[in-house]
């Protein structure tokens, strides 16, 4: 259960003896924006390269190797229309070396990164943003060359088109990136800190008193729980988007946008879950079996969806000559699970590996750490395995084949060599 350290500040301690290790987790929250994607993520490199009192990367280190050897780090994340800035750090638990100081120590090391960043004359030091703007931009240039991920942004950029800020990954642009001034981070950086809903998770094993009396020496202001809905819903679109991206490939991509109408405080989630695992999640699924090992017309072939943004898309490399063949085959895939054409083993066999997939998130911190965060915005979530496995295994075959009529087709891009054989 949260508890409130300030309004818009919220701790969220878990229990459990199943690490060696305490997770301290802090969620920075705020609406996903285009005119501020690229700055928040430039700025979680910064904080993660030095601090005022730390310098340079080297002394960084020399003091979490002083921590034990924790381990630290900042990024960006999306979700639906929230945009988050995470900041996570590992530490060995005390009663294991009888330093029962090393988790304050911890929160004092967290509290210098966020409270006395390396902030010179109203600019962050400039020799830092520099390089790690180069840095960030020679990533976001390397994007271009890893043609799956580039196949998946570009799906995204035609599916949401008419969003400017759906459509903009949750680290910005090159354009944006390019703009950007040591000076503007640090308004950024205020911004985060006085403005965004905070969300701290403690995982480990470690009493909640002892926790929450450790990080409320954070100095977190109070301000404003975040108002932004958090899905994303778009309008259905009368015509399929297609575009073609000519580059020379050896493997063409071809990647489809499904709408769907399930979200995922819709209990129908779990007929989703069953469906995307039968149509291309998992390694007997339609798309895996059909269209990769019979067919043999695709290097990969998987499904998967984001039931925060209404979205299931399909990702498949394949030869630029079998592009047509594939469509039609991926077509085929969704039509027969529509008309339930699938075996009782096939949807049992679904089902229980859902479960063990869920089973081993509850073995992660990470994974348990999403699940607090997310029973914060929906009360009604399953609670435990039990639960999620009754929910599961209660999705028949009729609720697959529903989950499979919902779909509508919205968006194809394919990255291709020539000219595209239809």
């Amino acid at each position: 259960m949260a508890i409130s350290l300030q309004p818009g500040v919220k701790l969220t301690v878990i229990p459990t003896e199943k690490f060696k290790t305490v997770r301290l987790f802090v969620r920075f929250s705020t609406k996903h924006q285009k005119a501020v994607a690229s700055k928040r993520a430039l700025l979680t490199n910064l904080l993660e390269t030095n601090s005022f009192n730390y310098p340079t990367q080297t002394k960084l280190s020399e003091k979490l190797a002083d921590l034990y050897g924790a381990s630290f780090g900042l990024n960006v994340s999306k979700k639906g229309n929230i945009h988050q800035v995470n900041l996570m750090m590992n530490l060995v638990n005390g009663k294991y070396i009888n330093e029962q100081d090393i988790f304050s120590e911890g929160i004092k090391f967290i509290q210098e990164i966020l409270y006395h960043p390396n902030i010179k004359e109203g600019a962050f030091d400039q020799e830092t943003f520099q390089r790690e703007k180069e840095n960030m931009m020679d990533y976001l240039e390397s994007i271009k060359e890893d043609k799956q991920t580039l196949a998946a942004l570009r799906l995204q950029e035609l599916y949401f088109a008419e969003d400017i800020d759906q459509k903009t990954p949750s680290f910005g642009t090159k354009e944006d990136l390019n703009s950007l001034s040591a000076y503007d981070l640090v308004q950024t950086y205020h911004e985060m800190m006085t403005q965004d809903q905070i969300d701290i998770f403690v995982v480990g094993d470690i009493e909640e008193e002892r926790a929450k009396e450790a990080i409320q020496s954070l100095p977190f202001s109070p301000r404003s729980l975040l108002q932004t809905e958090i899905f994303y819903k778009q309008g259905l679109k009368a015509e399929v988007q297609s575009e073609v991206l000519y580059e020379p490939v050896v493997q063409a991509k071809l990647n489809l946008a499904y709408q769907t109408s399930i979200y995922y405080n819709d209990q129908k989630r779990f007929s989703l879950l069953v469906f995307n695992g039968l149509f291309g999640g998992f390694p007997h699924s339609k798309l895996f079996i059909n269209v990769r090992e019979k067919a043999s017309l695709a290097y990969y072939a998987s499904s998967t969806f984001d039931s925060f943004r209404g979205i299931v898309t399909v990702q498949t490399g394949i030869d630029s000559k079998d592009r047509s063949r594939v469509l039609s085959l991926i077509e085929k895939q969704l039509e027969s699970l529509k008309s339930g054409d699938f075996t009782e083993s096939e949807l049992q066999q679904t089902k229980v590996m859902l479960k063990n997939q869920f089973l081993l998130s509850l073995d992660s911190s990470r994974g348990l750490i999403e699940i607090a965060y997310l029973k914060q915005w929906f009360s009604e979530l399953v609670e435990d395995e039990k639960e999620f496995e009754q929910k599961i295994m209660a999705v028949s075959k009729e609720d697959v084949k529903k989950v499979a009529a919902d779909l509508q087709l919205q968006a194809i891009f394919t990255i291709d060599k020539e000219v595209a054989h239809e």
